[in-house]
């Protein structure tokens, strides 16, 4: 499944910098598809493939939840267009 974490960041900065750091810690079995924010830094969406959104949630939020209040949710790919297999 792909897993959206669409997040309303608090600090820009430290943010990314915590994501850039955790993609050389992603949970077995996760890929990182998309990582996107406004021009403005204020919202960001990531996009990561696992079966689990739990664990998605759990790292992410272990990761760079300080930073961020960030929402979950399992994407629909069955209608998604350009979501990256």
């Amino acid at each position: 499944m792909h897993v959206m974490a669409v997040s309303t960041v608090s600090d820009a900065d430290e943010f990314w910098g915590s994501l850039k750091k955790a993609y050389a810690k992603l949970p077995d079995g996760a890929e990182w598809k998309v990582a996107v924010a406004s021009t403005d830094g204020g919202k960001a969406v990531n996009i990561i493939a696992h079966d689990s959104l739990d664990v998605v949630r759990d790292f992410f939020e272990a990761q760079a939840g300080a930073h961020a209040t960030t929402e979950f949710f399992e994407a629909d790919a069955a209608n998604a267009i350009g979501l990256p297999r």
